[in-house]
């Protein structure tokens, strides 16, 4: 959680790199992936560096291996196993002779007619072929069947030989001198005995005429081998040139000492993985070492969180409003929790999280080994990965459905309902000829305490239960919102503690907590108050809390409203006072304080004097000298006039921002409201329909009408109301939570590693 909660703590090391071991130290780092390299020539032009020759070598071989296959390499190869090494600059001249070699053979093969035919089909179908080439032993066959033959075909091949053979269908391009479209064969088998079979049902299925054109006899199998060989070569001839050249470009990043015996690098590390960046070997007689750098304050660390596939999911969400700055908390490890709540209070019920959960649970069973790598359907990969998001939404909307009593919009009655008639006395008369009645709760016995668990099942059959859910619902939605946007100001207090600025909680932190808890937050105690105070036999007497709060921020008092409690006008009085002085303390007291020390500090430097520095030799001094000049730089640039203007957006934005925002949380009650409704309507219109019918063609109804309403319930209200719940759960968190102390300024720890450079194959 530590991880989770604040970036890693990296830093930065200064790497020397001996000239004869320089290209094995960057090697080797970058099979280790724990350092990301910083450029110390930002300022000198690609085409003037010291290794770009080598860099273009590179890339002449990569547009090489590409033009011999008519696509890009990256279309066409899978990563190798093992993955093979970075290789030395000496062996590149190597892998590019014998690369040209078997490139001019394949040339030379792709001339005659036949191998055009295997061409199309390998082209078509490099994926599957690479299952098997890597058995030279296997004989080859290819040709043309008609299409609508294709199916007797290969059945004909199962029966005859027992499944040992492979077999793959591409259907041809079309060409214009042509006029028929066939289908295109390829078989792979084992011995002679299979041959033989193989050849005699070819015999039989293919036209004659085309025969010689487009069947393989044994002795022409090289001449595919030739091109399934090239393909496995090319694996790791590729995998070694790019991983040259990523080495020849991060020793383009650095820069030479002034005698050129040795290269400097900077690069940010994990504090924790500073023992692996010591353990390592380089080859050399004169090994390579490095000096770890003191951080100065205008060194910007990348920011570096541990996630696994669980939380993996909750980063993305928040790396998408922006990267977290180093330091800085991450809202990640409270979305794991306010998230999927949000969500399901926007989207209770029982049922439809339990089918959530289900298809959280069937992706996380069919991917417990990260098979979703493979799909190459981008929207289904999307999908996969944010299964446990899925899963939390799902147990979430399971238990507010449990509060709200709805499953697919019907009621639970798990418990008998507090509410009972007997002791109305009513008559059956009564009962027959009212269509409404009314419960007293003021009779005795008629209301016997509050429903062991969420709401009472007997509101759903009440005239007037759409405005007890409003109100219930529009409560509850300001008091979660007020709850999460004053967590989220709380938060801010581990920023400013671990920066050590501690003028920002006394200026910044402690004015905004006022001014939202004076406001929203007695707005919320109002809430709790009148509900605790006024039970069901005192309802008709409750007075309007909104007219309280608008007596409150008016200072006006309304004789014909009475009190909630005694002193009520004295309270509000003096927390309207503690607003309105939070305000231009949120406004003044940051740039008078900035000012008042920036003056301070200017005059203690005047009296000062710097001492000259001569010794220019020494790296670490120089650098102290720029980053001090830089600090005097920035001391000298201090504008009063932009500090206060910035500082009046915020407090504007602020305060402005705590009525809107906390306006902004009624969409938790209008999403629910409109779900449950929706929900409501399917059930009336689908489902109440054909339960009504009986008999033998009543069945047939009810399994028609339940194949449409299980449509409808996974198509809008799953899909679509679930993602317009996300979508208002994601805005919730970007805007009205997360504005509060995060700035996501920061950039992303992105290790110098050979294994994200061969990803893309």
């Amino acid at each position: 959680m530590g991880a989770l909660f604040r970036s890693e703590e990296l830093c930065l090391v200064q790497i020397f790199l001996q000239s004869g071991s320089a290209y094995n130290c960057v090697s080797e780092l970058g099979e280790l992936g724990v350092v990301e390299f910083r450029d110390l020539n930002p300022h000198v032009n690609s085409f003037q560096r010291k290794f770009v020759n080598e860099v273009r070598r590179c890339e002449e071989m990569e547009k090489t291996f590409s033009d011999s296959l008519c696509c890009p390499v990256s279309e066409t190869l899978s990563i190798p196993s093992p993955v093979p090494s970075a290789p030395q600059p000496r062996d590149l001249l190597a892998i590019e002779e014998e690369s040209e070699r078997l490139a001019t053979e394949l040339k030379q093969v792709c001339v005659h007619s036949e191998l055009a035919l295997v061409n199309t089909i390998c082209g078509n179908c490099r994926r599957k072929a690479q299952q098997v080439i890597f058995v030279y032993s296997w004989i080859f066959c290819a040709g043309v069947v008609h299409p609508w033959k294709v199916p007797a075909f290969e059945r004909l091949l199962w029966r005859a030989c027992r499944g040992y053979f492979i077999i793959e269908f591409q259907e041809m391009e079309k060409n214009p001198n042509v006029l028929e479209t066939w289908t295109v064969f390829l078989i792979s088998f084992w011995g002679k005995t299979i041959g033989q079979k193989v050849k005699k049902i070819c015999d039989w299925f293919v036209l004659t005429h085309l025969l010689h054109s487009s069947i393989f006899q044994n002795r022409d199998a090289h001449k595919i081998q030739l091109f399934f060989f090239y393909l496995v070569f090319l694996v790791g001839f590729v995998v070694c040139v790019m991983k040259c050249k990523a080495v020849h470009s991060i020793l383009n990043m650095c820069s030479a000492s002034v005698t050129d015996k040795c290269l400097i690098a900077e690069a940010w590390c994990p504090v924790r993985k500073l023992l692996l960046l010591q353990s390592r070997r380089s080859g050399s007689i004169v090994d390579s070492f490095y000096n770890r750098l003191p951080l100065s304050s205008s060194s910007s660390p990348p920011t570096l969180f541990t996630t696994n596939s669980f939380t993996a999911v909750f980063q993305s969400l928040v790396d998408a409003y922006g990267v977290a700055k180093y330091g800085e908390v991450n809202p990640a490890a409270y979305t794991i929790v306010t998230f999927p709540f949000l969500f399901a209070v926007m989207f209770g019920d029982v049922g439809h999280g339990l089918l959530m959960v289900i298809a959280a649970l069937w992706m996380i069973l069919q991917n417990k080994d990260n098979k979703n790598t493979h799909f190459k359907n981008e929207m289904w990969r999307t999908v996969l990965a944010g299964r446990y998001l899925i899963l939390s939404m799902g147990l979430f909307s399971v238990y507010t459905g449990a509060i709200y009593n709805h499953c697919f919009s019907r009621t639970l009655s798990i418990f008998p309902s507090s509410w009972h008639l007997r002791p109305m006395n009513w008559s059956d008369d009564t009962l027959r000829g009212s269509r409404f009645l009314c419960l007293d709760p003021n009779t005795t016995g008629v209301f016997r305490g509050p429903y062991p668990l969420g709401i009472d099942p007997i509101w759903h059959l009440a005239s007037n239960h759409l405005t007890f859910l409003n109100s219930y619902k529009m409560k509850m939605s300001i008091i979660i919102g007020v709850l999460h946007m004053t967590f989220g100001i709380c938060i801010s207090y581990f920023n400013y503690s671990h920066s050590q600025q501690w003028f920002h909680v006394l200026l910044v932190l402690i004015p905004e907590l006022l001014f939202m808890l004076g406001l929203f937050g007695y707005l919320v105690f109002l809430i709790i108050y009148k509900w605790l105070a006024f039970g069901p036999g005192q309802s008709d007497r409750a007075p309007s809390i909104l007219l309280h709060f608008i007596n409150m921020v008016l200072f006006t008092d309304n004789k014909e409203t009475p009190p909630l409690y005694p002193g009520q006008r004295q309270v509000q009085s003096v927390l309207m006072v503690v607003v309105l002085t939070s305000v231009p303390v949120l406004l003044l007291g940051r740039p008078i304080y900035l000012y008042y020390h920036h003056t301070r500090r200017h005059g203690q430097c005047a009296t000062t004097e710097h001492p000259t520095i001569t010794d220019t030799s020494s790296i670490n001094t120089l650098l102290g000298d720029l980053e001090g000049g830089r600090r005097e730089q920035e001391e000298q640039e201090f504008d009063a006039v932009e500090v206060f203007m910035h500082q009046a957006i915020h407090t504007m934005e602020y305060c402005l921002g705590c009525i809107s925002n906390t306006a902004s949380y009624l969409r938790l009650w209008a999403l629910s409201l409109a779900h449950a409704q929706l929900s409501d309507v399917l059930w009336m219109m689908v489902m109440r329909t054909s339960l009504s019918s009986r008999g033998m063609l009543g069945s047939v109804v009810l399994a028609g009408f339940f194949s449409f309403f299980a449509l409808l319930t996974v198509s809008i209200l799953l899909v679509m109301e679930g993602l317009s719940a996300s979508l208002h759960t994601l805005r919730l968190h970007w805007v009205e939570f997360q504005s509060k102390f995060y700035s996501g300024t920061g950039y992303k720890f992105s290790p110098f590693s050979f294994t994200s450079i061969t990803n893309p194959l």
